[in-house]
């Protein structure tokens, strides 16, 4: 993690360690699929925050976070699919993560022009 303290690159870091666990729950109730998905667009959230970090330009930045966006809003989809499947498990404080980044991410791209 950054030396500096930054709070959507610190949210967003600790929220892929909680997809990582999330989804390896997954895998030991053999949902793959869901897995697959979660761990991709979840971890993909951190990772294009983290890029944008070391944008070229202020538009690069934009960029990168509305495609950390994009992926935050994915990830609510999945986990919010888990909620409402049967047999599936659900952590409703994760949603609320989710939701708490892509409340910062919207702020962040509004406020970058």
């Amino acid at each position: 993690m950054s030396a500096k303290p930054n709070l959507i690159v610190d949210l967003t870091f600790q929220f892929s360690l909680k997809i990582v666990r999330f989804t390896e729950e997954l895998e030991s109730k053999r949902k793959f699929n869901m897995a697959n998905q979660l761990f991709r667009c979840g971890t993909s959230i951190g990772a294009n925050v983290r890029e944008a970090q070391g944008a070229e330009s202020k538009i690069d930045f934009r960029h990168k976070c509305k495609i950390a966006y994009k992926e935050a809003e994915e990830t609510e989809y999945w986990l919010l699919l888990c909620k409402y499947s049967e047999n599936y498990p659900f952590e409703e404080a994760m949603h609320g993560d989710i939701q708490s980044i892509i409340k910062v991410l919207g702020k962040i791209i509004s406020s970058t022009h």
